[in-house]
């Protein structure tokens, strides 16, 4: 079972993503996922292998951005590839059978497509501006939301990302998205974790 709330590591150097991981963690992430941009591989996979020590003590699930052989060599829990990433199929290919693969989405052909490609959850966004990201894809929004689900016809989980806080979470709920990936609102205040996952557990017509 995938968790519904991903942690989407955040920091100005390396050791700040590790503390931020650390953090998420003992506050009770169930999932994190390694974003480091910007750095040589090497760094990558020393601060993957320290991660994967983190979320190991904590029994919290660990994916590595963008590197699926970094993935396998450090043991994380999967990989999450972007639009301009490797293809799934190859990656899946690589990795060990119990790994997970998510995979980012902008429309309902993305999602198709990933589906094809057999993902095992599918990150769709932005929501809104995020300035998280470079080359930002366009801009969906709750109607884009709202529209794509309601031709969604998978079960593959839907995680919305993009710029996400509590209070986008009552609308995005009622899309039928499976969860919500979330960077900075978390890494401003690691306290919102419990509170994005109270939201997330309850009921739909309830939020």
């Amino acid at each position: 079972m995938i968790p519904d709330l991903h942690y989407i590591s955040q920091g100005e150097t390396p050791e700040q993503h590790l503390e931020n991981i650390q953090k998420a963690c003992f506050h009770g992430a169930e999932l994190v996922q390694l974003r480091l941009k910007n750095q040589e591989d090497i760094t990558k996979l020393k601060i993957s292998e320290k991660a994967r020590e983190i979320t190991k003590k904590f029994q919290t699930k660990l994916i590595i951005n963008d590197h699926y052989k970094i993935a396998k060599a450090v043991e994380a829990d999967g990989v999450h590839l972007g639009k301009t990433d490797s293809c799934p199929t190859v990656a899946r290919k690589h990795l060990y059978d119990w790994q997970i693969i998510g995979g980012t989405a902008n429309n309902l052909q993305d999602c198709q497509e990933l589906m094809d490609k057999k993902v095992d959850y599918i990150g769709l966004g932005p929501f809104r501006f995020t300035s998280t990201k470079k080359n930002l894809s366009p801009i969906l929004g709750l109607e884009a939301y709202v529209s794509l689900l309601n031709e969604w016809n998978s079960e593959i989980p839907i995680i919305a990302i993009g710029g996400i806080t509590m209070k986008d979470l009552s609308g995005l709920l009622k899309t039928g998205i499976y969860g919500v990936a979330v960077s900075g609102t978390i890494t401003k205040d690691f306290n919102n974790i419990k509170a994005f996952q109270k939201i997330l557990r309850t009921p739909v017509d309830q939020v």
